[in-house]
């Protein structure tokens, strides 16, 4: 019988070279784009579960983040023709000034779970899983759920720096 074993998720700071911070899974390996000085993105890898959360950041002003967020919204959207069904969550913690959405996509989509998380001032922060697999909703299921709970965890500890 198969078993999935996952380590218990052992978080840490990330004080990353964008403006926020969080907190990370230690298993998880920060890739960040080479020779893209003004970029800031990054991807957190889980290479023993061979998948990552493709994270994007935009510093934004009112008219940007009206399109950053009906972008997110689209993008999401966009796994319908093989998604099973899309669940909303939302997200809003007023202390952190952070305010988003989850998306737990079902049915054999490219991506999983995405995400957005916000100030709704100047910073845009959008996230994405994927798997270097071919899509199988089942199969993937347990190995993104454990991801999902290191979204939950990214978005709760989320500060941005000003």
């Amino acid at each position: 019988m198969l078993k999935l074993d996952y380590p218990e998720a052992d978080y840490k700071k990330y004080d990353s070279d964008c403006p926020f911070t969080f907190e990370i899974n230690k298993i998880t390996e920060i890739e960040k784009p080479k020779g893209q000085l003004q970029y800031c993105g990054m991807n957190l890898s889980y290479p023993k579960l061979k998948g990552k959360i493709h994270l994007t950041y935009l510093g934004v002003d009112e008219k940007l983040l009206k399109i950053s967020l009906r972008d997110a919204q689209n993008l999401t959207q966009e796994h319908t023709q093989k998604a099973e069904s899309i669940k909303p969550i939302a997200y809003e913690n007023e202390n952190q000034n952070a305010y988003g959405m989850v998306y737990e996509v079902e049915g054999d989509a490219a991506s999983p779970v995405q995400f957005y998380i916000t100030d709704n001032e100047k910073h845009f922060l959008r996230g994405a899983v994927y798997f270097n697999a071919k899509p199988n909703y089942d199969s993937i299921l347990p190995a993104a759920h454990y991801i999902k709970k290191d979204i939950e965890m990214l978005m709760e500890s989320l500060h941005w720096k000003n």
